[in-house]
């Protein structure tokens, strides 16, 4: 969410940095409506001092004998009491109004983020890897002959319905494997606390990391009120909401391996073959708490520990910088990691890093307190995916898929699969 005292300061800068995002201007409708709530607040200021004098003064009327000057005075305090009351809810109607729309308006982005309306604008940083040849035309990962014994997007359409698969035998060890060696590498070597989250959450965990409440449609909503999450980062960040944390207790660097749930709404069409795009789906999510000053190197370093599981994984990939048009609604700078594909002969996401300032911890009041200082300042967060695993998954089988069907898997793989190295055409860990 954003200060309304830097919109008041600088409503001209502010309407330029959404304009960029694609966003119409609308500090001019911020400002009248908090003009609006500070005259409300004022005049029930002055009704508060009118009214404490007034009170003051009855005293000393019913002392005096002055009968008149005495319920003169006693029905100002009367009528004064009224007034405050109808100009105090007044403000709160109109602060409640003035926050929803602060709520719905997107984050600034970085001053270096390029402009561009769609991802045909985002600028390549940084390339990994040597892409696969193969003397044969490279399959998608679910008509590998290999794979399709253990992909089962039929059975699960029948039970769940369309974007859900049944993983088994090698592929569902194959994708557990992935999502071990994730967190394995993470916790032991980029030195993020493993945390096991719910996958239900209230609304104010939903609105402080914004999904809420502009983006209610995108995910599921039980029917006594909780939401399903579409990635571990709302509960991991959420776990600072209405804190305060010392200095040095800065940064705060989290990962979780979670199922995540997405509507996909208004992806009709998209990605619809295969377990590119699903209903449900894993992830192993990052996320880090830190100082305003420290925001910008953590999410180099959080990219690096993207980009570092597929070099383990010796999965080719390139990292882009989002443009303006093709950032999310929280994010203020956002890295996304994009991994060679050879059934689709393209590069796809698998990874999104994001830092957006101080915009969630505004909204989930997350706060820290620096040495020596009495006032607190608000964090800044930052989440990225380490990495998407059903993703990493396909780019695993289509990367090493062989002439025959068979998969030729990694070697970081080997010791989570018991030291097996190969799915044969019939489907077996060999």
């Amino acid at each position: 969410m954003h200060d309304i005292r830097t919109i008041r300061e600088n409503p001209a800068d502010f309407d330029a940095a959404l304009k960029r995002r694609g966003t119409a201007p609308i500090s001019s409708t911020i400002l009248k409506i908090d003009q609006e709530r500070r005259v409300k607040i004022t005049n029930a200021e002055a009704a508060l001092a009118d009214r404490n004098a007034a009170s003051k003064m009855v005293g000393a009327a019913k002392a005096s004998g002055n009968d008149l000057e005495f319920e003169r005075l006693r029905k100002l305090v009367s009528d004064k009491k009224t007034e405050i009351t109808v100009l105090e809810e007044a403000a709160k109607e109109i602060d409640s109004q003035l926050t929803n729309i602060l709520l719905t308006i997107p984050n600034l982005p970085h001053e270096d983020v390029p402009f561009g309306t769609d991802e045909k604008d985002n600028i390549e940083i940084y390339k990994w890897g040597i892409l696969p040849k193969f003397d044969f035309d490279a399959a998608e990962h679910f008509d590998i002959k290999s794979v399709s014994r253990g992909m089962d997007f039929e059975t699960a359409a029948k039970i769940s319905g369309s974007r859900f698969v049944i993983l088994s035998g090698a592929i569902a060890r194959i994708h557990r494997a992935l999502s071990q060696l994730m967190l394995d590498v993470h916790t032991t070597e980029n030195n993020l606390v493993e945390v096991n989250i719910p996958v239900l959450v209230r609304d104010e965990a939903m609105l402080g990391t914004g999904q809420l409440p502009k983006f209610s449609d995108d995910s599921y909503q039980t029917t006594n009120g909780w939401w399903l999450i579409p990635t571990a980062e709302v509960a991991l960040t959420n776990i600072v909401a209405d804190t305060t944390s010392d200095e040095d207790a800065l940064p705060r660097r989290y990962v979780a391996h979670s199922l995540c749930f997405r509507s996909e709404a208004g992806s009709a069409g998209r990605d619809t073959s295969g377990m590119l795009r699903q209903h449900q789906f894993e992830k192993v999510e990052m996320v880090s708490i830190v100082k305003p000053e420290d925001s910008d190197a953590e999410l180099d370093r959080m990219t690096n520990c993207a980009q570092g599981i597929l070099e383990r994984l010796e999965l080719a990939y390139r990292t882009v910088k989002l443009c303006t048009g093709d950032m999310g609604f929280g994010a203020r700078r956002t890295n996304d990691i994009e991994v060679w594909l050879p059934g689709q002969n393209a590069y796809r996401e698998i990874s999104s890093c994001s830092t957006c300032g101080d915009f969630q911890s505004r909204r989930m009041n997350a706060r820290f307190k620096r040495i020596g200082e009495k006032k607190p300042e608000f964090v800044h967060t930052l989440n990225g995916s380490g990495l998407a695993v059903g993703r990493c998954l396909i780019a695993v089988l289509e990367n090493g898929q062989q002439s025959d069907g068979s998969i030729n898997l990694p070697k970081a793989l080997h010791q989570y699969i018991g030291g097996k190295t190969k799915i044969e055409v019939d489907g077996s860990l060999v």
